[in-house]
């Protein structure tokens, strides 16, 4: 049988190519190709930007939690869901970088204020977290303030990876975040490492700066003496501080806060209750152990992590019989990491530029943003405002003889067609016609004159507010913003100036003194004491700190909204059965309440 194959094309010949060799010196190539690698890592990947803190995939982890709507009242979500949507959206790199990027924004040993609230295992000082296909996350309450107003074109945003989805450059940042959490990173040819600070401090140092611009370091080292560590210590001396602040170098060293007790009665031991940033138990044990045997510790007999859910951190270092334990913990701060160095090198980009800043300057920073921020989201209200009130003009018009409007509505062959009449009968534009062809029949027959020229006296007044706002510098440093409609509006949960802690316990403390009921009053003290307990509890046990905070998020609300009822009823001048019997099921809601909290204080 004959094959009909066809013959085959010739192969691709290399060879008949022509050349275009382009000769370049090998000096010049590398060092062209070394440069960008480095603009890259320092832009890119390793420094944080000095206006809101953060490195680039730590800003993206941020507003893609955002974008998912993780907020701190919705339930968590996978973490390996949230990486996905990184990468896949903001980030195009490992999956294990933004795990690991984002664990360190939910851990309170770490961070000063974390910024992603972490469900299940995410590490301790001794030991990695859980794979992400085990844990779950979702938004802390700051990163709230680090998104706040970013839909109001508060910031510049640019393209993504493959220019199909926009990113911010940088986020709002209501909370000065590169001194409240610090940070570190290593680039090409430079590095930094940021100690973390109070945030209430640093909040009373950026006012103190807004209105007194030529303050000094002394005046504002008077609200910020120095870092705050997550894990506590002591800081030795201030020398090092304040060459830190003035220059953005310099090291300060942090001791363990440790006092001696009698174990029986004759030994002591040295208990050890607070341990330096990022120094774990584990570590110091194994370095007491070593010097015990290289013979460099003498006078210790014993070393046991007796740290628990209750008492925190409790290392106790036994003492032998016949040593002074003051001069064994002079060994064990000389030997041991009970006593560390850290080393501040305050370097953030600065208009893309790395930049090494004192504690003034890096305030400057974050305040001159806020003022951009403010100005922005001013600039927004006011045109979305102005804009508004076209339209009630447009429906103002149309409200002279609402039935011709109507009618000529239905009786125009197509929209565009009813759109022309609209414009030429009632003397609108296109804008305002096209509103109007936009609304249903039974809106339009609804609309309410009086409730539309109150509406339009009232975005009058706003909009001259954001006129007098953007045009007076002072008043925006001053004035709190303009009240938005309510379905607008954004009430922040706790102060600026404090952590959501110390926010929920002042909240308590303030409903508690608005109650005259001693019985009840002896109810909220102890629900107060319960909660500071478990707040101090999830900083020294991060793996549970999930639990405890879908504990605290379903009982807190609710007893803050008993004792509010409890103290509106009784404000009120009047008595009878029925305000009587209200009381009593309040008060006997409280006690549920307060048994749910004891029965929590013993699970710890």
């Amino acid at each position: 049988m004959v094959s009909h194959r066809k013959s085959a094309k010739p192969a691709f010949d290399p060879r008949t190519v022509k050349e275009n060799i382009v000769e370049t010196p090998l000096n010049e190539e590398m060092s062209k190709s070394f440069l960008e690698y480095a603009y890259s890592v320092i832009y890119a990947r390793a420094l944080p930007d000095a206006r809101d803190g953060l490195k680039p995939v730590q800003r993206r982890i941020i507003y893609q939690m955002g974008q998912m709507n993780l907020n701190p009242d919705r339930p968590y979500m996978k973490s390996a869901r949230v990486v996905g949507e990184v990468m896949g959206k903001l980030h195009p790199h490992g999956d294990s970088a933004i795990y690991e990027a984002m664990v360190r924004l939910a851990q309170p040993f770490a961070m000063r204020l974390p910024l992603v609230d972490g469900h299940g295992n995410f590490g301790s000082l001794d030991d990695g977290p859980a794979a992400s296909r085990y844990t779950e996350a979702r938004m802390a309450q700051a990163a709230l303030g680090m998104n706040a107003n970013i839909a109001e074109a508060t910031v510049d945003f640019t393209p993504n990876y493959d220019n199909k989805l926009q990113e911010p450059t940088v986020l709002p940042a209501a909370i000065p975040n590169l001194l409240v959490n610090g940070g570190s990173g290593i680039a090409v040819g430079m590095a930094t490492n940021m100690a973390t600070h109070n945030l209430g401090e640093v909040v009373a140092a950026a006012k103190y700066l807004m209105h007194h611009p030529d303050a000094t370091l002394e005046e504002l080292m008077r609200y910020v003496p120095g870092p705050d560590w997550p894990s506590g210590g002591v800081i030795v001396g201030r020398k090092g501080i304040r060459e830190a602040y003035e220059t953005g170098r310099g090291a300060l060293t942090t001791r363990s806060v440790t006092h001696i007790e009698n174990v029986t009665a004759r030994k002591k031991a040295i208990v050890v209750t607070e341990l330096p940033f990022m120094v774990g138990p584990e570590r110091v044990l194994e370095r007491i152990s070593e010097g015990v045997k290289n013979r460099k510790l003498e006078g210790i007999s014993g070393a046991i992590d007796l740290t628990d859910r209750h008492n925190g951190t409790r290392l106790v270092i036994e003492i032998k019989t016949g040593f002074d334990p003051n001069a064994v913990l002079a060994q064990l701060f000389k030997h041991t990491p009970l006593q560390e160095n850290f080393t501040i090198n305050n370097v953030a980009l600065v208009n893309g530029r790395p930049h090494t800043m004192g504690l003034k300057e890096m305030l400057q920073v974050w305040v001159n943003h806020r003022r951009v921020v403010i100005r922005r989201r001013s600039e927004f209200r006011k045109k979305k405002a102005l804009e508004r009130l076209h339209l009630v003009e447009g429906l103002l018009l149309a409200m002279v003889d609402i039935d011709e409007v109507i009618q000529v509505i239905r009786s125009s062959e197509d929209a565009e067609a009813a759109k022309t009449k609209l414009i030429k009968v009632f003397d609108l534009d296109e804008i305002q016609a096209q509103a109007i062809l936009d609304m249903r029949l039974k809106a339009l027959q609804g609309l309410d004159r009086e409730k539309l020229e109150g509406e339009y006296k009232e975005l009058e007044e706003r909009i001259a507010y954001f006129e007098k706002l953007l045009s007076d510098e002072g008043l925006q440093e001053e004035a709190p913003p303009a009240p938005e409609p309510e379905e607008e509006s954004e009430k922040e949960e706790y102060p600026l100036d404090m952590t959501y802690d110390d926010a929920v316990l002042a909240a308590i403390r303030q409903l508690n003194d608005d109650i005259d009921d001693e019985m009840m009053s002896q109810k909220i003290d102890r629900i107060g004491e319960i909660t500071g307990k478990i707040f101090a509890y999830q900083k020294q046990n991060p793996n549970r700190a999930g639990q405890l905070r879908s504990f605290l998020s379903y009982y807190l609300p609710t007893t803050l909204k008993i004792l509010r009822a409890y103290g509106q009823l009784e404000d009120q001048e009047v008595s009878g059965e029925n305000i009587a019997a209200a009381m009593e099921r309040i008060e006997g809601m409280m006690d549920k309440v307060v048994d749910g909290f004891e029965k929590q204080l013993d699970l710890l």
